[in-house]
């Protein structure tokens, strides 16, 4: 850890850095930056790409010239005013990286995904660390990119205000004065900066998908023998059916994929199907809104969905692939929202949305999602606008009745929804756009049929919203009892956790509950599990729910883990633990398992078991006890990490 020199409230004069020097203080602080830069870029990259992109912001900090680079450098910790020229160059590459992508400006190289360094195979995060950890990144997802630079400044390299300010002043950015005010005290956050949870140096491998490794590696080969097919038609003549918009030039005339594109062939599904058809998904959701006959309008959206052009903003949730339909799409959705031309196209793997204002082409998005596999309960509705932290849905022919539901006042009575005729709802806030959890509003649907349970739909930042449900893997209901919102309620702050990984389905599950030593009361322990629409890339959360504090407040996480059986139809079982203080300042290691858990051990510090599937022992507040639990037939059963 760095010593730090008293503050100076003026700086020190612009000093001559070399190659040399920059160098030096960059390989003798390497672990320092690159914690300060993983800190400081944004949460949603994900852990495995900020890692690498952190290494790569501080090798490609020194000095371009090896003449020197005149910098205003604030008084160096220990006299080091290298130091203090690669960490301005970190933090302003880091603030780059969390900039939107501009869709008439080239991106700045923080903004891509580094070339080097790249560990093929391999997914690398830092060591999960716990509650404490887990609280403060949240934190530090809250906050703008200034803030967050402010914020670990201050905590990390223990920088006063004053200093925080010029640094980011030179950095450029516009109200350093707000940023270390919305950044405020550190305090006690200060110290778990230097956790190995925000460590990028000190790494977990885990291997990606093997199956879908060998897959893309077949599909890469039959890609390129296409190719090189396709490469003979290149430059052949024709115009076309009319002006694309926003596509890209057409690469080949090739009479099967002009067919897939023709806005007279797309599907259109009659209103009536679903009533009497075996399925109930979106293959039998019929062509709504006002624009479906717009043909103009369906060719340029079938256009850049073959060939996006450069203008053009494509995302797509995570393992779905962005490639033009391999037949006539069917159309879901042509109509005007919020100032917006929105088509909705679903080709039995994707949905995807194509938007242009009304005024023009210019400022074209297309967005994907992968919805192979759903059926009335995960096709009830679609994302059809976001505008100004608001989202609007399109909602199933099936759908009685929508309403909006706060998951953190369990008690309250759901808001009424409306819909205009094409089943397009107003606007709701979208708790995925939201800066903080103060509420988190999600879509209650009621089917067209007599018994229908309000089904929960929430936004996560992608096309498909997510279903909450609750009970046991194998049995997961809708939450509708009481004893579901409420757990909910203290479950639903936990959800940015899992925003834009492709979520299909997010089930709590409440696994055991246990009387607390000393008389502190009654603990709930639950289980979160996100399954994903590829069936890959799964996230869990063990979740201690002590007594107290409010329905709204948000447990504590004990472990979690990515693409793990536990909690889900393949394992449905668990076990995990805590460290906990009680009221009278005594401090036990808590841990449970789900009701098959015969015995319950922990070793490391203190040694007990104990029959069934709870324990708790008495132990010492820096205890770092390692837990292991059994099956009546003897099965070993790992906790949770």
């Amino acid at each position: 850890m760095l010593n730090v020199a008293p503050p100076q409230d003026i700086l020190s004069r612009p000093t001559p850095i070399g190659i040399e020097q920059a160098e030096a203080a960059l390989v003798e602080h390497y672990p320092r930056l690159t914690r300060l830069a993983y800190l400081v870029l944004p949460p949603s990259l994900g852990r495995n790409r900020r890692v690498l992109t952190a290494h790569a912001l501080v090798q490609r900090s020194l000095p371009r010239k090896h003449g020197g680079a005149e910098a205003a450098i604030p008084a160096p910790r220990r006299g080091d005013p290298g130091y203090g020229f690669v960490r301005r160059q970190v933090v302003r590459q880091a603030l780059e990286a969390g900039l939107p992508l501009r869709r008439r400006a080239w991106p700045k190289r923080a903004q891509l995904p580094p070339v080097l360094p790249q560990v093929w195979g391999l997914r690398l995060f830092p060591r999960s660390g716990g509650a404490d950890e887990l609280t403060l990144d949240q934190r530090l997802s809250a906050l703008s990119g200034p803030a967050r630079a402010a914020f670990v400044l201050r905590g990390l390299d223990r920088l006063s205000d004053a200093e925080v300010r010029r640094e980011l002043d030179a950095l450029g950015v516009e109200d350093p004065d707000g940023a270390v005010e919305e950044a405020g005290d550190p305090g006690d956050g200060a110290a778990l900066l230097e956790a190995a949870e925000f460590d990028p140096c000190s790494l977990q491998a885990r291997p990606t998908d093997l199956m879908r490794r060998r897959q893309h590696l077949r599909a890469a080969l039959v890609a390129a023998a296409a190719l090189a097919v396709c490469g003979t038609l290149l430059g052949l003549p024709g115009d076309g059916w009319g002006p694309d918009g926003a596509a890209a030039p057409s690469y080949a005339r090739n009479p099967a994929a002009e067919a897939a594109l023709d806005p007279a062939r797309v599907v259109r599904v009659d209103g009536a199907v679903w009533r009497t058809s075996a399925r109930t998904d979106f293959s039998v959701w019929p062509a709504r809104g006002s624009l479906t006959g717009d043909s103009a309008l369906l060719r340029r959206a079938l256009a850049v969905w073959a060939r996006p052009g450069r203008s053009v903003q494509v995302s797509a949730t995570p393992e779905t692939p962005s490639g033009p339909p391999m037949g006539a799409p069917q159309l879901l959705y042509a109509g005007r929202v919020d100032r917006v031309s929105v088509v909705l196209f679903y080709d039995g793997l994707r949905v995807a949305r194509y938007a242009e204002p009304v005024d023009g082409t210019s400022g074209a998005a297309l967005d994907f999602a992968r919805v192979d596999g759903a059926d009335a309960a995960s096709a009830g509705a679609l994302v059809v606008g976001r505008t100004d932290g608001n989202v609007r849905y399109l909602t199933a022919p099936w759908v009685r009745e929508a309403a909006v539901r706060d998951l953190l006042d369990p008690s309250a009575a759901p808001r009424p929804l409306p819909r205009d005729r094409d089943g397009v709802t107003s606007p709701l806030v979208s708790p995925a756009q939201a800066r903080d959890c103060t509420s988190w509003d999600v879509l209650q649907l009621r089917e067209d049929r007599e018994g229908s349970a309000g089904r929960l739909l929430t936004d996560l930042g992608e096309l498909a919203p997510a279903r909450l449900t609750w009970g046991p893997p194998d049995t997961p209901k809708d939450v509708t009892g009481t004893a579901a919102r409420e757990a909910w309620a203290r479950t639903a702050c936990l959800l940015p956790t899992v925003r834009s990984h492709g979520v299909r389905t997010v089930n709590a599950w409440q696994f055991a509950r246990q009387q607390l030593p000393e008389a502190n009361g009654t603990a709930a322990w639950l289980c979160t599990r996100a399954d994903t629409w590829s069936g890959a890339d799964s996230r869990v959360l063990a979740q201690f729910q002590a007594p107290g504090g409010g329905k709204a407040t948000a447990g504590a996480v004990a472990a979690r883990a990515e693409n793990s059986a536990a909690c889900g139809t393949h394992e449905p079982r668990v076990l995990a633990g805590v460290l906990w203080k009680s009221r009278g300042g005594h401090w036990y290691v808590l841990a449970a398992g789900s009701e098959d858990l015969s015995r319950v051990a922990v070793s490391g510090g203190v040694d007990a078991s104990e029959r069934g599937h709870l324990l708790a022992v008495r132990t010492q507040e820096d205890a770092r006890a390692q837990l292991e639990g059994r099956l009546a037939d003897g099965t070993r059963v790992a906790a949770l990490r």
